[in-house]
């Protein structure tokens, strides 16, 4: 009989690990302080083919998870000079990665101070990241990037929640609304 209950303990610690793991990815972004992000209004997909080689139920869900969560901050999507254009792209295998030290976005975006100095940080990505980059189309530069490590290392990548999530979690880190109104994150 002990060692039924010891087995079934050891069960019941294995499966709860295993969901712990379920959402244990890094999520970091940064930003260029030349961005004008309280005229960003409308956005559309940069218009490439599936450089991500991703399966296409895969792709189409995170082009759609995208969408919805652009759409739910305000943003409409416009296909004829969209003020922002959206891509992705995921990295199969562990990189380096410059990112940057810096004040939260909607802390900035209250002075929008160009003049700020970037203090570079190296980011070890594991493998399966997912980035997502906000390009203004007029300067044609990258303005806002978002990203998830250590994707893959859990089977569910699969799963179309699972990569919903991700997306979610990855625009938790862009917390305005297309006015450039800040969500409030804080729920006391």
């Amino acid at each position: 009989m002990k060692t039924f209950r010891k087995l079934l303990l050891f069960g019941m610690l294995i499966s709860i690990t295993s969901c712990l793991s379920y959402e244990k990815y890094v999520v970091e972004s940064d930003y260029s302080y030349l961005g004008k992000f309280k005229r960003y209004q409308t956005f559309d997909f940069l218009s490439d083919a599936n450089y991500n080689n991703l399966q296409s139920d895969q792709d189409t869900t995170l082009r759609k998870a995208i969408a919805s969560r652009m759409k739910l901050q305000g943003f409409k999507q416009e296909q004829r000079n969209p003020s922002l254009l959206v891509t992705y792209k995921v990295f199969y295998d562990d990189f380096s990665f410059q990112g940057y030290q810096q004040p939260e976005l909607e802390q900035w975006i209250r002075y929008e101070d160009e003049e700020m100095e970037y203090d570079p940080v190296k980011y070890s990505l594991r493998q399966g990241t997912l980035l997502i980059i906000f390009l203004d189309r007029k300067k044609e530069t990258a303005v806002w990037q978002g990203y998830a490590s250590s994707l893959f290392g859990n089977q569910q990548f699969d799963n179309e929640r699972y990569l919903k999530r991700a997306v979610r979690n990855i625009f938790d880190q862009y917390r305005l609304f297309a006015d450039g109104t800040v969500i409030n994150t804080r729920f006391n």
